[in-house]
């Protein structure tokens, strides 16, 4: 047989072999936190050190950088060869962005006009594909000053992309950028003091359901819609179960049933999906719940951390009913495990080699045992450094995207090991994505690949 046949029957291998087809389904980073919501992303080695910043020292790592017009916060999401990502671009030339600690419960001067915009870019080269835009004029409600106008990450399962700006509205496109639907859920101003703070609670998917959290003090609530024409399903008053939540509803699916598990304040409520009854719920917690909850080892977790409190929880699936533990009894037949201090308060912690890694506002990172809840250690990254980008994790690494704009890649191991702190020249906010080796980070001003 010619080389050249052998050549020809090697591609039609790799283009229909079911193997290489599910090794591909495995590197997509269709959501927020990745595919399953876990933030982990193994199989490949994934790079260590690298340097963007060229103030900081030679290039290094860098397969490609591109700028990203405006302001967001929302992270990049992955299927197949494109990458997806929501910004906001205002008229005016300079956007006002807290940075460093302080941040007060102000509003940005950041109302006037704005382009709410979704680009799609080549995940090999970055070069940018399409942009469509979603909606333009004034925001309908302010944002933080340390927060964005696009704060939600896009959400797909291969075939529609989803994205919700709140106030702004929800829209549904093909792939290839085609509006296939849109609809206006009214004014969500998420807000404290009288103040809006921004939307910032991406969508979930599942099957053919979309599940949105509006959690504005005014009218809170949970909204499920179809995802095939937005046909609002079922929605559920969330008055006297939540003044306020920014965090992105996990869906969780068993033979059973398939809850919507929502961090809020003061009752942490999941739903069943197809009904919107509430199945469990545990009361008290940080009074700004951000983190998202996600499963790992089966169980499920969820943190918080504000106004003195900072637990976590570790649930099982099967609970029922008011599961809220106690001081003196933290672990019920509900609850695995849980502890009063140690919470995140923005990042979503993740759960990784049989632990789970923390990082904080301040620059803490924590790590617990993540069966039993041992406290393995705390300890603190450097000045400056304000983790407000979720925790990721691939090849034993534990990666912490900062403020500063610096990335800590932690070993994945039971002792505080700073392995490098590689410079990307622009702050972090934005929780990076990961795709065959390849780490995308999001930061104020860009989109870089490191391979």
């Amino acid at each position: 047989m010619s080389l050249f046949k052998i050549a020809v029957l090697l591609i039609a291998f790799l283009v229909i072999s079911p193997a290489v087809l599910e090794a591909n389904e495995e590197q997509n980073w269709s959501s927020f936190r990745g595919t399953d919501g876990r933030g982990v992303a193994d199989g490949f080695s994934v790079r260590s050190s690298w340097n963007v910043d060229s103030a900081a020292g030679k290039i290094e790592g860098v397969s490609w950088r591109r700028d990203v017009p405006g302001l967001g916060h929302a992270s990049p999401t992955i299927f197949g060869d494109r990458i997806f990502l929501a910004t906001a671009i205002a008229e005016q030339d300079d956007v006002p962005l807290m940075l460093g600690r302080g941040g007060k419960p102000t509003a940005a001067d950041d109302n006037g006009e704005q382009s709410w915009v979704i680009l799609c870019y080549d995940k090999r080269s970055g070069e940018e594909l399409w942009r469509r835009t979603a909606y333009q004029g004034r925001p309908r409600a302010t944002r933080h000053v340390k927060a964005s106008h696009a704060n939600t990450s896009v959400v797909t399962d291969g075939r529609h992309l989803v994205a919700f700006f709140g106030s702004e509205g929800l829209y549904c496109y093909t792939l290839d950028g085609d509006l296939l639907w849109k609809k206006d859920l009214g004014v969500v101003d998420i807000s404290k003091y009288g103040i809006g703070w921004g939307y910032s609670s991406s969508p979930a998917v599942h099957k053919d359901r979309i599940v949105l959290v509006c959690d504005d003090p005014d009218n809170p609530y949970i909204v499920t819609l179809r995802l095939s024409d937005g046909k609002e399903l079922w929605r559920v008053s969330r008055d006297g179960i939540c003044e306020r939540s920014w965090g992105t509803p996990m869906i969780h699916s068993s033979p059973e049933k398939t809850q919507v598990v929502v961090n809020g304040w003061p009752w942490i409520v999941s739903y069943d999906l197809a009904t919107g009854e509430e199945i469990w719920k545990i009361k008290g917690g940080g009074d700004n719940p951000v983190p998202t909850p996600f499963e790992s080892n089966g169980w499920i977790y969820i943190t918080s951390s504000h106004g003195g409190q900072s637990p976590i929880y570790v649930v099982r699936p099967e609970a029922q009913g008011d599961i809220t533990p106690s001081a003196e009894k933290p672990a019920n037949e509900s609850i695995v495990w849980s502890t009063t201090k140690g919470g995140s308060y923005m990042s979503t912690p993740v759960v990784y080699k049989g632990h789970l890694y923390l990082g904080n506002t301040n620059g803490t990172v924590r790590c617990f045992n993540a069966s039993t809840g041992q406290k393995i250690y705390e300890e603190r990254l450097e000045v400056g450094a304000g983790i407000f980008s979720s925790l990721v994790a691939a090849d034993d690494k534990i990666y912490c995207a900062s403020e500063n704009g610096t990335v800590y890649v932690l070993a994945a191991e039971p002792e505080f090991t700073v392995l490098a702190r590689n410079a990307l020249g622009e702050p972090c906010f934005a929780t990076p994505a990961i795709s065959e080796g390849v780490l995308y980070f999001r930061t104020t001003g860009s989109l870089i690949a490191i391979q």
